[in-house]
């Protein structure tokens, strides 16, 4: 009965009604009935998926597949002592690696609904048999009635009963930071839940004061339950780079069987195999040719090595593809408080002797100067603003201190606020002898606070609160230095004031002061104290924007991102910052929940692209924005921190959690969490994610060009074989896999290091449903695969019309192909510039690798024990000198390839 009704719409005696129940609670019989009816008060989660099943899951990749199967074919010929037991080995150990890192990253986002159950209360206070009782919060029931003590957390959904000076923190649920004021009061009509002010909701904490409420959802019927029923419902989808790999595996698995076929068959027919057994070694020699093994391990690095980079940029990345992911971002919707903002309320503009004056600076950190028509003014010199601000520092329950040089607010933000305002004109509480006697507490009802306090000029009654209302209360104005009788033009200029400042998206507050006859305070009761006040003044505040973040906005403009605000806040609010950071122009809209109720589908399609800030936002709210934006065929990248986060940051693309005011459920649902909580890290871990997708592509197009040069070689040497029946092949099955071992592995892995262009935040991003290949690259790797054959069966064929040996033209032709694709490593370092421009020593872990890939060529030619195997002889100097210019032929032609592409202008930038 619990899930039918809108709670918040009816009145107390309405929902006992509804539950059948009583202000006096349920009896024990009564409850277990209904607990046995309901179920517990606690989340259920579906059905894991084993720890084993999910590692199993990793080997479902084709390109994986595809290497097992040349693991266990080539272990099994190494075994019957027809190959080397040291190329299997290390396609296992690559294949278990990037397996078991896919596993962990896995098992981890399986995390979030733990963290969601562990926030819900152990304990309730409950009225049962007409007596208070203490019971675990699984065994609440709707109907219960609930009592709530500050520092409580709400145990279940319940309907306030009772709120006395009750405020709530919903920032886990709603992600905004000031505590809610509860009331009894019904809340009409459908609003989001941060406005349901008769409401208390599971997992939130008791601030201040207290109340009793009345269950009316637990369990899975929760507003928790609603999001763990999303969170298990959501699934991220894949990675682009991960459609992409999966198409690079499908295709070379079928280039794969079709070269073993040809190979085996062509040998056989020519009869350039005395076996069966040889065409067969030699079809799988050649297949794990042209099968890049280091390809999952030297992405995963790559990857792997782009999170520590984005560590220093204040980026944790919790699953490795959501590196690349970044790359491609197209919308970044961020949330508002915290991440574009400072999250530290800081007064703005105060109106005083009808006078508006500015205050600067920003945050807790109490320096900032005083303006006045644009003028720097003393604030000690100005009796007004100090007798204001002297009233906001007493009645003011908020402290400011400082720990380690950072300065924070204890208390309300909004009086953490006054009190930094006070500290910059140098007025400080704990420095004036005015002691509080008494005070009357804020409440919704009144909307007002008062403090009472023991001056040297008497005692003085304070009073802030809401503009309007308090300034019903005065009949008198502090101005011109004197106190005066308050007139209707004073009303109606405060009023205007008021609505200007408003306008601006100020919060703000009325200060108004009363001195009390006599010497002592007898207690008078609220009424009479607040009344025939003195009015002061207004104080507007604002959660300012991040300094740094305008510029990142600015930078996402250039690299053809949108930035897109999504709030809990009033949308005057998040449209008054949008606008002073850049992120809503003339003719983008603005958008708060209840109208985004109001469009349909195919109103929210047309318009998504255009709407920059929505206001007022629920948990389905985020996930009908991410829908949409998808629907575009955007990549969305989605901040949260609150619980109510979760499932968007699932759905996105690439979900950005908070790191210091986000929930853990929000970091684990999260694919990333910024550890400064700041927008324009986002910024930089897009920046970095492009490098790495660059990157990727470097060694993907160093690798394949290189294999397909390989297998070029060996398929146009059997046709020459079969032509001219001289069944000498470039190179022994052996040689064809050291040529692997020495140049797949250590340069890959130093070209996933590189720098990035310094270009990269200047272009638009990558259609992520366009494959990694490209015109560009598949140009580059076909153009590039056929100069490698072409220079290295060159050598081959010289040597052999040159009189040299079978080995000595072997040889010479597997150091041409090593060096060959040694300079080709270079030359990947940049598709648009050349090595020379980018300095071909820049990347010092390159030079490292292409070092010890050479000494390994050295140690197979001039070692006698390695000279057999691999049909190596000891090189002359003229050999090497042949070998290394005809491998440098591969640098050469790129270099020209780049400058001519680059006048003709036909170069298409990388997306």
């Amino acid at each position: 009965m619990s899930k039918e009704r809108i709670w918040h719409n009816l009145s107390v005696n309405e929902v006992i009604e509804s539950l059948n129940s009583s202000l006096q609670g349920l009896d024990g019989d009564e409850a277990r009935h209904r607990l046995a009816q309901f179920g517990p008060n606690e989340l259920v989660e579906k059905e894991k998926t084993s720890p084993l099943m999910l590692f199993l899951e990793q080997f479902k990749n084709f390109l994986i597949i595809i290497l097992l199967v040349a693991a266990i074919v080539s272990g099994v010929l190494a075994l019957l002592g027809e190959g080397d037991i040291w190329d299997p080995i290390l396609i296992v150990i690559i294949v278990f690696f990037a397996a078991g890192l896919g596993f962990v990253q896995e098992y981890r986002s399986e995390k979030a609904m733990e963290a969601l159950k562990q926030m819900a209360a152990p304990t309730a206070t409950v009225i049962r048999n007409r007596e208070e009782e203490e019971i675990p919060a699984r065994e609440l029931v709707p109907g219960d009635i609930i009592l709530l003590e500050t520092g409580d957390r709400i145990p279940a959904d319940a309907r306030l009963t009772e709120a006395v000076n009750l405020k709530i923190d919903e920032a886990p649920l709603t992600g905004e930071s000031v505590a809610v004021d509860k009331m009894t009061q019904i809340v009409p009509g459908d609003v989001p839940v941060g406005d349901r002010r008769d409401m208390a909701y599971i997992g939130t904490t008791v601030v201040y004061g207290r109340g009793k409420a009345i269950v009316t959802g637990t369990g899975m019927t929760t507003e928790f339950g609603k999001i763990a029923t999303m969170l298990q419902e959501v699934k991220a989808p894949p990675t682009p780079l991960q459609v992409s790999l999966d198409k690079i595996g499908k295709i070379l698995g079928i280039a794969c069987l079709v070269i073993c076929a040809v190979v085996a068959g062509v040998g056989i027919i020519v009869g350039m195999f005395d076996h069966i057994l040889d065409a067969f070694i030699w079809g799988v020699s050649l297949a794990v040719a042209a099968v890049p093994e280091a390809l999952p391990a030297v992405v995963t690095i790559s990857l792997a090595i782009g999170v520590q980079r984005m560590v220093k940029r204040h980026s944790l990345v919790r699953r490795l593809p959501a590196v690349e992911t970044l790359g491609c971002t197209t919308f970044i919707c961020s949330d508002k408080t915290g991440t574009l903002t400072q999250n530290q309320m800081t007064v703005r503009k105060i109106y005083v002797n009808d006078e508006i004056i500015e205050v600067g600076g920003a945050g807790y950190e109490p320096k900032g100067s005083f303006y006045l028509n644009g003028a720097s003014i003393n604030p000690q010199d100005e009796p007004h603003l100090l007798r204001l601000l002297e009233a906001g520092v007493l009645c003011n329950d908020a402290h400011l201190i400082s720990t380690d040089g950072v300065w924070q607010v204890r208390g309300d933000p909004t009086e953490g606020a006054i009190v930094v305002g006070g500290v910059k004109a140098g007025i400080k509480r704990e420095e004036l002898t005015h002691p509080r006697i008494s005070e009357v507490p804020f409440s919704s009802e009144r909307k007002r606070m008062t403090t009472i306090h023991n001056t040297p000029q008497g005692i003085v009654a304070y009073s802030k609160g809401a503009p309007e209302v308090i300034l019903s209360t005065c009949t008198r104005i502090y101005a011109g230095g004197i106190e005066r009788e308050i007139t209707e033009q004073d009303r109606k200029r405060i009023l205007q004031v008021n609505q200007e400042m408003a306008a601006q998206a100020l919060r703000i507050l009325g200060l108004v002061y009363k001195s009390l006859p006599g010497k002592e305070y007898g207690g008078e009761v609220a009424e009479r104290v607040e009344e025939e006040m003195v009015w002061l003044g207004l104080v507007g505040m604002i959660d300012p924007p991040r300094e740094e973040v305008k510029q990142a906005v600015a930078l996402c403009k250039q690299a053809g991102i949108k930035s897109v605000m999504i709030t809990g806040d009033h949308k005057l609010t998040a449209e008054a910052i949008a606008k002073e950071l850049g992120m809503l122009q003339e003719n983008d809209m603005a958008l708060s929940g209840s109208e985004l109720d109001k469009l349909t589908q195919a109103e929210l399609s047309n318009a998504v692209e255009g709407i920059k800030v929505y206001a007022r936002v629920s948990p389905a709210h985020k996930m009908r924005i991410v829908e949409a934006l998808q629907a575009k065929r955007h990549v969305v990248a989605m901040t949260g921190d609150g619980v109510n986060d979760a499932p968007a940051l699932r759905k996105a693309d690439i979900g950005i959690a908070m790191g210091i005011t986000g929930t853990d459920v929000s970091k684990e649902a999260g694919a990333m969490v910024l550890t400064d909580d700041n927008f324009a890290s986002i910024v930089a871990a897009v920046e970095e994610g492009r490098n790495i997708f660059a990157n990727i592509r470097k060694f993907l197009l160093y690798l394949l060009s290189c294999n397909l040069g390989e297998v070029l070689l060996t398929l146009v040497a059997f046709v020459i074989a079969a032509v001219t029946g001289v069944h000498v092949l470039p190179l022994v099955a052996l040689q064809l896999l050291a040529v692997n071992l020495i140049t797949d592995g250590l340069p890959a892995l130093a070209l996933a290091v590189d720098p990035g262009d310094p270009d990269v935040m200047q272009r638009p991003p990558r259609d992520p449903k366009k494959t990694v290949f490209d015109r560009p690259m598949v140009s580059w790797i076909l153009g590039m695969g056929f100069w490698i054959m072409a220079t290295t069966l060159g050598v081959f064929l010289w040597a052999l019309n040159s009189g040299r040996s079978p080995i000595e033209a072997q040889c010479l032709c597997f150091a041409t192909l090593v060096l060959g694709e040694l300079f080709r490593c270079f030359e990947c370092r940049s598709e648009r510039y050349s090595i020379f421009r980018i300095g071909p020593f820049s990347n010092r872990w390159l030079i490292a690798a292409v070092a010890s890939s050479a000494a390994i060529l050295l140690a197979m030619v001039y070692i006698p024990f390695l000279q057999s195997p691999f049909h190596t002889y000891s090189m002359t100097l003229k050999d090497w000198g042949i070998a290394v210019l005809a491998g440098a032929t591969n640098l050469i032609i790129a270099e020209i390839a780049k400058l001519v592409m680059a006048r003709r202008s036909r170069f298409a930038i990388p997306r």
